[in-house]
C-alpha cells in the first residue's frame, strides 16, 4: 500500500501566489479544498484566504498554500501547479486519488 503523502505544491504555484500577493498589502494563502459537488461528485476550490488552526501548510518562496484537514485525505500524494495554456492560467491539481474527472479540471470523483 502507497504511503499517503501531502500534496506537493510545484515552484512554478509558488512564484504565481507571489506574484498574486505582490500587489497585496496583507499576502493571503492560497487555499486548496475538496468540496462535494460538480460534475463527478467532487470539486476543487482554490481561494485565497488565511491559514486556520487545523490546516496544513505547505511553504515555498516566502508564499503559503493551506490545506483544511477534511480536505487532506482526498488530496494525498496530489501535485498543486500552475498551468499557463491558450484557454488561460489557473492553479491546477493533478490528484492520483481520482478515479476520473471531467473536462473543466475543477470536478473529480473517487
Amino acid at each position: 500500500m502507497d504511503l499517503a503523502l501531502p500534496p506537493k505544491v510545484t515552484d512554478r504555484a509558488f512564484e504565481r501566489l507571489a506574484e498574486i500577493n505582490e500587489a497585496e498589502a496583507m499576502p493571503k494563502a492560497l487555499r486548496v479544498a475538496v468540496e462535494g459537488g460538480g460534475c463527478s461528485g467532487f470539486q476543487y476550490d482554490i481561494s485565497l484566504d488565511e491559514p486556520s488552526e487545523d490546516d496544513l501548510v505547505l511553504e515555498g518562496a516566502g508564499q503559503k498554500v493551506v490545506v483544511d484537514s477534511v480536505s487532506l485525505p482526498f488530496l494525498a500524494n496530489a501535485v498543486i501547479d500552475f498551468s499557463e495554456e491558450l484557454i488561460g492560467a489557473r492553479f491546477t491539481i493533478e490528484n492520483p486519488n481520482a478515479t476520473s474527472s471531467c473536462g473543466c479540471g475543477t470536478s473529480f470523483s473517487m
